[in-house]
Formats: structure tokens, sequence, C-alpha cells
């Protein structure tokens, strides 16, 4: 028997990071579907206006505003969404941030924060969920990744950490959630135009409209596999690269970067600079 897939008929879709980004286009693309979601982001974040945009869609959303990294407040959010909205049939822990990481300028703060944030962020919620869902013998648990965790880039080094480790996270309780007929799917984007993005310092090959990626986010929920990630043309060479030696890679990225020639002190210069980015891929 094949593994549950979420069905907008069977309950809830619970979108973290849902006020912006992908996050805000995946949580109306659900509801598109026909899905009822249920968004949590910060308090700050603008939520309101994705409820306002999904006004004559076949399915809604509602608002469960949270901080992801607190652990107390995910459980009290998951058993508010049971019981206003209906059982959480299908999360998907999209909540992010991107702190740049210099060589010459590191923090051990920003390591700690992006862990915080991508990776105890989604633990906060996976484990309510997925008691529920235990408890129901059925459910569907989708980790936003990215592929920048397949190798290392420059400026990267804590946000393709904890994406990297989201695909080991999933690939490891894959085994388990089978048994208790739970889908495990991890979706690796290539790089897509969100705030998160928005201050980048090289030329990111093949960036997608938010809307583009999330749509291809909810086709792979609805029919993809246990992983999934696109756009084509630029994971099949990302995967490659993987395959070669190491120091052949990181020629090849210093050459397609231009970082190698870049001065030392960028670090530095982005000091003063906010703490951190937007809590939102």
């Amino acid at each position: 028997m094949s593994l549950y897939r979420a069905d907008p008929k069977h309950g809830v879709a619970w979108v973290t990071g849902g006020g912006t980004g992908i996050g805000r286009a995946l949580a109306l693309n659900l509801a598109a579907k026909g899905f009822v979601v249920a968004v949590t982001g910060r308090l700050e974040d603008p939520v309101d206006a994705v409820i306002a945009a999904a006004a004559g869609l076949p399915g809604r959303i509602l608002s469960f505003p949270c901080d992801v990294t607190d652990e107390a407040g995910m459980a009290r959010t998951a058993a508010e969404i049971e019981e206003r909205a209906g059982p959480v049939m299908l999360a998907v822990f999209n909540a992010g941030i991107l702190l740049p990481a210099y060589g010459e300028d590191l923090d051990p703060a920003s390591f700690r924060k992006s862990y915080e944030v991508n990776v105890f962020g989604v633990l906060n919620g996976l484990v309510p969920a997925v008691r529920r869902m235990h408890s129901r013998n059925r459910g569907h648990v989708v980790f936003v990744g990215s592929i920048t965790s397949y190798f290392g880039l420059p400026t990267i080094a804590a946000y393709g950490a904890t994406k990297a480790a989201l695909n080991n996270m999933a690939e490891s309780l894959r085994y388990d959630f089978a048994k208790m007929n739970i889908r495990i799917q991890v979706i690796n984007p290539g790089f897509v135009a969100t705030p998160l993005l928005a201050d980048n310092e090289f030329r990111l090959p093949a960036l997608m409209p938010a809307e583009q990626a999330a749509g291809r986010m909810v086709n792979a929920i609805l029919s993809g596999g246990f992983e999934v990630t696109f756009p084509r043309r630029l994971t099949w060479i990302v995967k490659l690269l993987r395959c070669m030696p190491r120091g052949a890679v990181f020629s090849l990225v210093n050459s397609a970067s231009r970082w190698k020639g870049r001065p030392l002190g960028i670090g530095k210069r982005h000091r003063d600079e906010p703490a951190e980015g937007p809590e939102d891929n």
C-alpha cells in the first residue's frame, strides 16, 4: 500500500513562514487547490494580506501567529489549529533565515540563530504535528530545503549547513514515518526571488519567481516522490558537481562566482547591518 498523500478533504495544511516569499505563494497555491491553510508567521508578518489575497479561492487561509523557535508556543499552535480548523494532515515547514557567513568575520551567533530557526524551528512544529498524525495513522510532512544543501557556496556556510541537516533528517525519519503511514518529502528549490535573497553578493543562475516555485512545490506535494528539486537545468548540474573531485568543484565555483578575486573585508562591512534576515523562505 502506498503512503498517505495529503488531500484537502481530509484536513488542514499547516505552512510555517507563510507571510512572505515562497511561504506566501505556497499558502495561496494550496488554497487554490481547495485546502484550508493554517499559516504560521511572526506577529509582524503580513498574513492579513495573504488572507485577503485568498478571497474567492476554493480553500481559505487562517492565521496562527507564532515564532517557530518557541517550542512550547509551536505545540500550543498545533493544538489550536486542530481545535479551530480541523486535523493537520499536511505540514509544510518552510520558515527559514539566511544569515551570510564570511570567513574573515565569523560570528557564532549567526550560526546558532540559523540552526534555531531553520532546524529546531522545524522540529518544534514537527514533533506535535507527527504525534497527531501518528494517532490518526496518516499524515504528510514536507521540509523545504535548498540546493545549497548539496555542497558549500560562498557566504552560506550557516544556511547551507542547516538545509543539509534537514535533508539528512528527512532521510533518517522516513524509515519510521513509513511505518506510521506518514509521507515525508524534502523539496530543494534552486534560487527563488524572495526577500531572503534580496541582498545576495553575486548573480544567481536560473532565478525564478516565488509563484513559479510554489506551483512546482504544490505539484510535488500532490504527486512527487521523496526528494524533489528544481529547476532541472540548474539542479542536474549541481548534482553532477557533487560527484566531482572537490578541487575541481572549488575551481568551478570560484570561476562562476568570481569570488576568488574579491578582497577580504566584505564581512566586516556587513557587521553593522541587521543581525538577521526575514524568517520566511
